[in-house]
C-alpha cells in the first residue's frame, strides 16, 4: 500500500467524518473506526476513495488494544493514529455520578491513552509516527457543567506531554487538538448552536474544516512534540460561567 495509514476513532460521525473525509482527500488510507457497525458507517466508508472500517467498543480497552495490535502488524506505514471519539454526558459539580464518571473517564481518557502507548510500541512508519488526543478549548476555560467529561479531558490532556518526554529524541510527535464550541452539541438545537457557536472573541463560527486542517498540518510534524493546538476562535480566552450551551438559553 503506497498511501500512509491512519486511524480516526469516531471516524464515522460528526468531526470524526470531518477528518477522514481530509485525509481521505489528502491522499492517505483511512481506518474508520466506529462503536458499533451499521450501514450508515459502511456506506461513509465505502465513500472514501482508500478506507476500510473497524467495530470497538472503547469502553473495552483491551479490545481497543487488540485493534491496535492487528492494525500494526497489517501496515507498513501507520504514520497517525487520531483518537477522536469521546462521550460527553451531563453531570454537574454537586455530586458526580459514578457511572457517568466512570465512562468518561474509561473512554475519553483510559483507553485512547493506553492505545496511544501500544500504537507508539508497534506501530510501523518510515517517516515516524503522529498520535493527536482530541482535547477541549474547556481546558483553559472550564466550567463545572458536565463535570466528568471534563475532568476526563484534563486527565487526557497529561498524556500529551508525558508520552512526548518519552519519546524525546525520536521523529515521533504527540499532540493535542483541542476545538471549541463547533457543532451543536447534546440536546441543542440549530438556532441555540448559531448563538453558542460565536460565543468566542472573534465571535464567528468555527468551522469542523479548521480542525482538519490543523490535523492535517500536524502531520507533517513541523511542531515540537507535547504542545496542544486550540481550534475555537479564542474561545479558551474567555472565562465562561456555564457550558455555552446553557449560555445560549439564558
Amino acid at each position: 500500500m503506497e498511501r500512509p495509514q491512519i486511524l480516526i476513532t469516531g471516524a464515522a460521525r460528526r468531526i470524526g467524518a470531518v477528518l477522514a473525509r481530509a485525509f481521505a482527500g489528502a491522499g492517505w488510507h483511512v481506518v474508520v473506526h466506529v462503536h458499533r457497525l451499521s450501514d450508515e458507517a459502511r456506506a461513509f466508508t465505502a465513500s472514501l476513495p482508500s478506507a476500510e472500517l473497524v467495530a470497538c467498543d472503547l469502553l473495552d480497552g483491551d479490545a481497543a488494544l487488540a485493534m491496535i495490535e492487528q492494525l500494526a502488524g497489517k501496515f507498513d506505514d501507520w504514520r497517525m493514529l487520531v483518537n477522536c471519539a469521546a462521550v460527553f454526558v451531563p453531570d454537574s459539580a454537586e455530586a458526580i455520578d459514578p457511572a457517568v464518571f466512570a465512562e468518561a473517564i474509561t473512554v475519553n481518557a483510559e483507553t485512547p491513552t493506553r492505545m496511544a502507548q501500544a500504537y507508539l510500541a508497534r506501530a510501523r512508519s518510515p517517516e515516524g509516527r503522529r498520535v493527536i488526543q482530541f482535547l477541549d478549548q474547556k481546558l483553559l476555560n472550564p466550567n463545572p457543567d458536565f463535570f466528568s467529561y471534563t475532568m476526563a479531558k484534563h486527565a487526557f490532556s497529561a498524556s500529551v506531554r508525558m508520552l512526548a518526554m518519552a519519546h524525546a529524541g525520536s521523529p515521533d510527535r504527540i499532540y493535542g487538538l483541542a476545538p471549541g464550541a463547533m457543532l451543536a452539541s447534546f440536546d441543542q438545537q440549530p438556532e441555540e448552536h448559531e448563538v453558542s457557536g460565536r460565543m468566542n472573541l472573534l465571535g464567528r463560527l468555527t468551522e469542523p474544516q479548521e480542525l482538519a486542517d490543523a490535523a492535517l498540518w500536524l502531520a507533517q510534524g513541523w511542531l515540537a512534540s507535547g504542545e496542544t493546538l486550540y481550534v475555537d476562535s479564542g474561545q479558551h480566552l474567555l472565562s465562561q460561567s456555564r457550558d455555552v450551551l446553557y449560555l445560549a438559553r439564558q
